[in-house]
C-alpha cells in the first residue's frame, strides 16, 4: 500500500485518522494500540509473509532491552554480553536476508567454489526497523531508556508513516510523545500543517521525481545495453537521477511527517535543502539526517570519533561512510558510493584544516554549492548503476569520450517530449536550489498568518497541488528507498 495510492489516501488513512480521533481523547493507551494494530496491517498489506519476522524482532528486542538495562542484580559485564548477543542477532538477521547472496557470490568468485545462493526475499523495511532497535538496545544498556509499555514500544517500531523507508527513529524523540495523552487529541493546527506537508511530498514524488526519473532510466538502461552515451546525454541522465532520488526520498519523508502530524505526532525532519549545501560536510548534515545522525552516534563515535588523533579520525570517517554505503544494498556499487563520499569528506576536512572555513560572499557560496552538487551527482552515478561496468560507461560519456551531441536523446524511446523534460528539469532545479524546504510551511498556514487572503491562497495552493497529485496516482513507481 503506497502513500500515493487510492486505497491509502481514500480508505486506509481516513479510517485510521477517524479511529484515532474517536479513541484519543478518552483512551490514550487504546489509541496507541489502535495505531500499532493499524501499522501492522499496513505492513502486512505489503508482505504478510514478512510479518512474523517483524513481530519476532520486536518481541526479542523489547525483552533484550529490559535484560540489558542497569539493575542492582546485574553486573556490567553480564549486561555487556547480553547487549553483544542481542546486537549479533539483529545484525545476523539483517546480514542473512540482505547480504547472504552478496557474500557467497564474492566467496565463489575469489575461491572458485560454487556454493548455491539462497536468494532469500528481502523483508521490506528491515534495514530501518533493525537500525531503530539497535539504537534502542544501545541506549537501554547505557541506562538512557527504561521502556515498560510493550504497546508503546510496538508502536515506536511499527509506526506506519516511517516503517517502510524511514526516517530512522530514536526512542528519545518518539517515546515521550507516544506516552503523552495530549498526542492523541485532535490538534487542528497540526492537522492543517500535516495535510499541507503531505501534499507537498505527494507533489515532489508524482510531479517531479517520477517524470525526470524516467529519463534517468532511459540513460542508464542504454548504458547497460552497451550504447555509447554522448557527454550531454550522460550528464542529463546523471542530473536527472540526482533530482529523482532527492525528490523521491524527500517527498516520502514529507509525506511521512505530514501523515504523522495529522495524528498528533512529530517525526524528525530528514531533509534540509541538501542541494543548497556549500560543502560535502554540510551536505551530510542536510541529507537523510536521521541516518547520518545514527551513523555518527552509533558507529563513528564508538569507533573513536575524533578522540584518537587526526589519522584515526579520518579513518573512522571513511569507514563509517563505507559501511553507510553498504547499508543501502548488497552490491559493490553501494560500497564504492560510500567510499567516494568517505574520501570526499576526508578531503573536505583536510581543506578546512589547511585553509579554515571561509564564509566568503554570495559568489563564493554559489561556487561551493555548484561544486558540491557536481561531486554528489558524480557519486550518484555509481549508486544508480546496476553494476560497476554500467557506471563506467556513464562516466566515460560524462567525460566526453563519445562526443558532445547537441541532440542528447536522439534515437532514444522517450516517455515525454524533450520540451516537457526541460521544463520539469528547470522546475526541479529551482525548487532544489532556490526555494526553502518544507519545514518552513508552518509560517504560511493558519493560525500563524493573520491575513485572510493568505489563508485562502494557501488553501487553494494546497488543494490544487493535491488534485494535481491525485491525477497522477497509479501512473508511476514505488519509492526508491523501499529497496533499501
Amino acid at each position: 500500500m503506497l502513500f500515493n495510492s487510492y486505497e491509502f489516501l481514500f480508505l486506509f488513512f481516513p479510517l485510521v485518522l477517524a479511529g484515532h480521533v474517536l479513541l484519543g481523547p478518552q483512551r490514550a493507551l487504546a489509541a496507541a494500540r489502535f495505531l500499532g494494530g493499524a501499522s501492522l496491517f499496513f505492513y502486512g498489506w505489503w508482505s504478510l509473509s514478512a510479518l512474523p519476522l517483524l513481530l519476532g524482532s520486536i518481541g526479542f528486542n523489547f525483552l533484550a532491552g529490559r535484560w540489558t538495562t542497569p539493575q542492582a542484580d546485574r553486573s556490567d559485564r553480564t549486561r555487556l554480553w547480553r547487549l553483544r548477543g542481542a546486537l549479533a542477532v539483529n545484525l545476523g538477521l539483517l546480514g542473512l536476508f540482505k547480504y547472504a547472496d552478496f557474500f557467497i557470490d564474492n566467496v565463489n568468485t575469489v575461491t572458485g567454489t560454487a556454493w548455491p545462493l539462497p536468494h532469500l526475499l528481502l523483508p521490506i523495511g528491515i534495514s530501518f526497523y533493525t537500525f531503530t532497535q539497535i539504537a534502542f538496545l544501545v541506549d537501554a544498556w547505557a541506562g538512557q531508556v527504561r521502556e515498560r509499555s510493550f504497546s508503546h514500544y510496538l508502536l515506536f517500531v511499527t509506526y506506519f508513516p516511517h516503517l517502510i523507508a524511514g526516517p530512522v527513529l530514536h526512542h528519545a524523540q518518539m517515546m515521550p510523545q507516544f506516552a503523552d495523552p495530549a498526542s492523541y487529541r485532535l490538534d487542528r493546527t497540526k492537522l492543517v500543517l500535516g495535510l499541507a506537508t503531505f501534499t507537498v511530498g505527494l507533489g515532489k514524488k508524482l510531479l517531479l521525481a517520477d517524470p525526470v526519473g524516467q529519463y534517468a532510466d532511459v540513460v542508464f538502461g542504454a548504458a547497460g545495453r552497451g550504447v555509447d552515451l554522448t557527454m550531454l546525454t550522460a550528464w542529463l541522465g546523471a542530473v536527472a537521477y540526482a533530482f529523482q532520488i532527492y525528490f523521491d526520498f524527500s517527498g516520502y519523508s514529507d509525506m511521512a511527517i505530514g501523515l504523522s502530524l495529522c495524528l498528533g505526532i512529530r517525526l524528525p525532519i530528514n531533509f534540509d535543502s541538501p542541494y543548497q549545501a556549500t560543502s560535502l560536510i554540510a551536505f551530510w548534515r542536510r541529507w537523510h539526517i536521521s541516518l547520518s545522525t545514527f551513523l555518527r552516534d552509533y558507529l563513528y563515535v564508538p569507533l573513536g570519533g575524533n578522540r584518537h588523533g587526526t589519522a584515526r579520525r579520518y579513518g573512522n570517517l571513511a569507514l563509517t561512510m563505507l559501511l553507510g554505503g553498504l547499508w543501502h544494498g548488497a552490491s559493490w556499487t553501494f560500497v564504492v558510493w560510500g567510499a567516494l563520499h568517505g574520501a570526499g569528506l576526508v578531503l573536505n576536512h583536510l581543506w578546512r584544516a589547511r585553509f579554515g572555513v571561509q564564509p566568503g560572499g554570495q559568489a563564493t557560496q554559489w561556487t561551493g554549492a555548484v561544486l558540491t552538487f557536481v561531486a554528489v551527482t558524480l557519486a550518484w552515478v555509481v549508486f544508480r548503476a546496476e553494476s560497476l561496468a554500467v557506471a563506467g560507461a556513464v562516466y566515460r560519456g560524462m567525460a566526453g569520450f563519445n562526443g558532445w551531441s547537441s541532440h542528447p536523446f536522439h534515437g532514444f524511446d522517450l516517455p515525454y517530449q524533450m520540451a516537457e523534460f526541460y521544463q520539469r528539469f528547470l522546475v526541479c532545479a529551482v525548487v532544489a536550489f532556490c526555494l526553502p524546504n518544507s519545514g518552513t510551511l508552518g509560517r504560511w498556514l493558519p493560525p500563524q498568518v493573520s491575513s485572510r487572503r493568505r489563508v485562502v491562497l494557501s488553501a487553494m495552493a494546497t488543494g490544487g497541488l493535491f488534485l494535481a497529485g491525485v491525477a497522477h496516482l497509479g501512473v508511476h513507481s514505488a519509492f526508491l528507498y523501499f529497496q533499501f
